[in-house]
C-alpha cells in the first residue's frame, strides 16, 4: 500500500526548486479519505527561507479540503534516508496521530517506517482550558 505514496513523494521530488542547496526531496501524505497529496521542497533567494517537501504536501492537503494525516512517504536524493526536519515533524504532527505511518525512502522504495509518535515522542500540544 505505501509503493504509491513512494511513487508520488519520487515524482514531486523531480519537481523540486532547490538551486542553492541542490538537496531534492519529495513527500507525499495519504489523508484519510486515501487521496495522496505531494509536495517537494522549494528554495529561495533568501535561502535557507523555503519549504520543505513535507510542508508543501500538507498544503495541498488543506487546500483540498483535507485534515487528517494517514501516513506520509519521504525521500531525498542525496541522502540514502531522510526524516522530517524538526519543524516538518511538528507540522506533520498537528494533523496526524500518534499512530500515522512516516515512511522513510531511498531511491527504491521504502526502507524503514516509523510511527509519529516515535519519530516526535514530545511534540507540542496545546489544550483548551475554559
Amino acid at each position: 500500500m505505501s509503493q504509491d505514496l513512494f511513487e508520488a513523494a519520487r515524482d514531486a521530488m523531480a519537481l523540486c526548486h532547490a538551486p542553492y542547496s541542490k538537496f531534492p526531496v519529495g513527500a507525499a501524505i495519504r489523508a484519510e479519505d486515501g487521496a495522496i497529496y505531494a509536495g517537494a521542497n522549494i528554495e529561495v533567494l533568501s535561502f535557507p527561507e523555503g519549504w520543505c517537501a513535507e510542508t508543501t504536501a500538507i498544503g495541498h492537503m488543506i487546500m483540498a479540503g483535507a485534515r487528517r494525516i494517514r501516513e506520509v512517504a519521504v525521500i531525498a536524493e542525496k541522502l540514502e534516508l531522510c526524516p522530517p526536519c524538526g519543524g516538518c515533524r511538528q507540522r506533520l504532527a498537528e494533523f496526524a496521530d500518534p499512530d500515522t505511518l512516516i515512511h522513510l525512502c531511498d531511491a527504491q522504495g521504502v526502507k524503514q517506517t516509523l510511527r509519529m509518535d516515535e519519530l516526535l515522542p514530545f511534540g507540542f500540544k496545546t489544550e483548551v482550558i475554559g
